[in-house]
């Protein structure tokens, strides 16, 4: 049985693709820093496991993927969910949210991708879906922590798919373009209509299917948005 990790499993990207994969007969390891949660998700979701990491922490990683390793065996597919959504404009941020930032979205990307690719590249096949947003393309007036991780991420992305692809670990890049339904959104957006939100598991569903497309046809970027959004 295939085993998938999902970072920054939480209700909305996070659970949307632990749930897509274990509805396919994965086994999926849910990471994110709160036990709590995991264990919620863990108790509603059918074949989903949760193993608390702080995605950030190189120590904290390599445990979190030898337990996983230990306890449903080599990791398959990595869908790289963890973020971390810091705004603020360019004289209102502070140095330590644009280092956070790079961590959760940037340097985490490097540490579970180098522990999946381990397992990955000793079959000569896996693959490693990224969850990245607009801001990864150009840098909004508001968004001086955020554009500058989410683009150091898109990079970072395309030099594993450079590497890794010609040995068999397909590496993608998803741009989600607009805003995610989840509850936090909506306490935030309240005056806005539901085809306004992007669909969780809308967009797990492609997650899932860029996990496993047939090596002839890779996808590296695939950019979703609303029928409505401007672009």
């Amino acid at each position: 049985m295939s085993v998938c990790v999902v970072t920054g499993v939480g209700p909305g990207n996070g659970a949307a693709s632990v749930r897509r994969f274990a509805r396919a007969g994965w086994r999926v390891a849910m990471l994110a820093r709160s036990a709590d949660k995991l264990r919620a998700f863990e108790a509603a979701i059918p074949g989903a496991r949760a193993f608390a990491a702080d995605v950030a922490d190189a120590a904290s990683v390599k445990e979190a993927f030898a337990r996983v390793r230990h306890e449903l065996g080599p990791v398959d597919a990595l869908v790289q969910n963890a973020g971390n959504a810091s705004f603020g404009g360019f004289l209102e941020v502070t140095a330590e949210a644009l280092e956070a930032a790079w961590r959760v979205n940037t340097l985490s990307l490097f540490l579970c991708g180098r522990e999946a690719a381990s397992d990955m590249l000793s079959r000569g096949s896996g693959a490693i879906v990224v969850i990245g947003a607009t801001a990864a393309l150009r840098g909004g007036a508001g968004f001086a922590a955020f554009a500058p991780a989410k683009a150091a991420q898109r990079s970072l992305a395309q030099s594993m798919a450079r590497s890794l692809g010609p040995r068999g670990v397909h590496v993608a890049y998803i741009v989600v373009d607009g805003v995610i339904d989840t509850p936090a959104t909506r306490s935030f957006i309240r005056s806005k209509p539901d085809d306004f939100f992007l669909k969780p598991d809308s967009i797990a569903e492609s997650v899932f299917h860029v996990a496993t497309q047939e090596r002839s046809a890779w996808t590296f970027e695939l950019d979703l948005r609303p029928y409505a959004e401007k672009w």
